[in-house]
């Protein structure tokens, strides 16, 4: 008996050092109980599970229940749903309800009284959160990496720093609805343009209405189709026009362009950089990479490299890297420095966990890993992937959908699948014999109607149109751009 009583006591202690104010809970309570109005200036800061004794938490939820069906919450009303309440009874019963009302503070402190006790909660939640971390890597597991512990901790950490609470759980449909709303409201702003993040690419942005956030995109495409020079084009349009100012919802953020982080698992930085200066400052990449450039082009080269400078565009590329240990660095991105893009070349190339037997249970790992990361952040993530080579084998060499690479999981999580294509390159290899002229002038003909074009094949949109967006192709300079049609005029140039 007395050991059971000595871990009751032992409990209290516990609770009691645990951070909180009774006082400022009884406080806005009876605040919310004298004037209903006040409910509606906390709830956005404040909700039930927030309050560290459970009798104020049944309290302020059976209060939100009655405001919420705009009936009155007074001490009067709430005493015939809380009357057989164990924990009321043990403070006074009812009685206590009125003596709440009676220390009610002025209502222009009420949001005040709601951030102390949202902030004192947070506490909690922290403390609770480094025993779980303590208990887990005292217990010494062959399942449980360290590694792994470091990566689920900053996930947590993560979360209680975004939501404010360490599980969002479900949200009602009025608050989905008015999310829907306002990025509504947001394309129509644009006139109808989009309610994503541009990629600079005007057909592009049409037929996908911009960048959307949680998004997974998958970008795929056979060797030398330009997938990491279309991935490189998007990421500098967006980091180039960056602009922060303050967002709808008073924070401060991205209102054009943004952050862009890279995971760059095949080329290294300083080879990446060089693709993306090759485009800005329009100098064949071969020419940087040999130093074979005429004092104009040197100078482009290097005005542009200064403007870059500002470009809030991150690399990574560390080989090889973990599904988990991407999520980790791009959640550390966006604490540090923000995050609005993040893209990955390429995901055969991302490793899993070393859980799964085969290839196909990995890839399956990864996708969903990265649609996760998309829906966690809060981003759309680009992800490159390779094609099989049955696309070699075929007639029509335009990628589907069947052409992707251990392709159920990829073509399943994936929002929007696309696929580069240039017909141009194959064209290149079917140049027939010098002393065949008649088939030769065909292919010539056949080769400057397609020099410079490139397709970007959209072969799934969850929330959209499927088809073909024509671009250019500048190869010198590993470059696409907004493609001028025929039926518009010369002086018009780029969209």
């Amino acid at each position: 008996m007395n050991e059971i009583s000595s871990i009751e006591q032992a409990q209290a202690e516990i609770a009691e050092a645990m951070p909180h104010s009774t006082e400022a809970e009884q406080q806005l309570l009876g605040a919310i109980l004298t004037n209903n109005d006040i409910f509606d200036r906390v709830a956005s800061i404040v909700s039930a599970e927030h309050f560290f004794e459970p009798v104020h938490a049944r309290i302020f939820d059976v209060a939100a229940s009655r405001i919420a069906k705009n009936n009155l919450a007074s001490p009067v009303t709430l005493k015939a749903f809380m009357e057989d309440d164990a924990g009321l009874a043990e403070l006074g019963g009812p009685a206590y309800l009125a003596r709440l009302a009676g220390s009610a503070i002025s209502a222009f402190a009420a949001r005040d009284y709601a951030q102390m006790i949202y902030d004192l909660a947070i506490r909690r939640e922290l403390m609770g959160l480094g025993r779980d971390i303590s208990a887990k890597a005292g217990k010494v597991d062959v399942e449980s990496e360290p590694a792994e512990q470091i990566v689920e901790a900053e996930q947590r950490l993560y979360q209680l720093a975004e939501a404010g609470k360490a599980e969002s759980g479900f949200q009602s449909f009025l608050s989905a609805v008015t999310e829907a709303v306002n990025i509504a409201n947001a394309a129509y702003q644009r006139d109808g343009g989009m309610s994503g993040i541009s990629t600079g690419l005007v057909d592009m942005d049409k037929k996908l209405g911009g960048l959307h956030k949680s998004d997974l995109l998958i970008l795929a495409g056979r060797p030398s189709m330009g997938k990491t020079s279309l991935a490189t084009n998007i990421a500098y349009n967006i980091a180039k026009a960056y602009k922060k100012g303050l967002l709808q919802d008073g924070t401060e953020g991205a209102v054009d362009g943004g952050v862009v982080g890279f995971y760059s698992l095949e080329m290294s930085a300083d080879q990446l950089a060089a693709r993306i200066l090759s485009e800005a400052s329009e100098v064949p990449s071969e020419q940087i990479r040999r130093g074979d450039m005429t004092e104009a082009e040197f100078r482009r080269f290097v005005e542009a490299a200064k403007e870059l400078e500002a470009c809030p565009l991150f690399i990574d590329d560390t080989p090889a890297l973990p599904i988990s240990q991407l999520a980790a660095r791009a959640r550390r991105l966006k604490r540090t420095h923000g995050l609005d893009v993040l893209i990955i070349d390429y995901l055969q190339l991302v490793r899993g966990t070393g859980r799964s037997e085969n290839r196909v249970n990995e890839i399956s790992e990864i996708t969903m890993g990265m649609k996760a990361i998309a829906k966690e952040l809060q981003i759309p993530v680009i992800a490159l992937s390779q094609l099989s080579r049955q696309v070699e084998n075929r007639e029509d060499k335009r990628p589907q959908l069947s052409d992707l690479r251990e392709s159920g999981s990829i073509e399943q999580d994936a929002d929007v699948v696309m696929f580069v294509y240039r017909e141009e390159y194959y064209k290149e290899r079917e140049k027939p014999g010098d002393h065949e002229l008649d088939k030769m002038a065909i292919w010539q003909e056949e080769m400057e109607n397609l020099h410079g074009k490139a397709e970007v094949v959209i072969g799934k949109q969850r929330h959209g149109p499927i088809g073909t967006v024509e671009l250019s192709f500048e190869g010198q300079f590993t470059r696409f751009g907004n493609l001028v049609k025929p039926w518009q005029n010369n002086d018009s140039g780029s969209f």
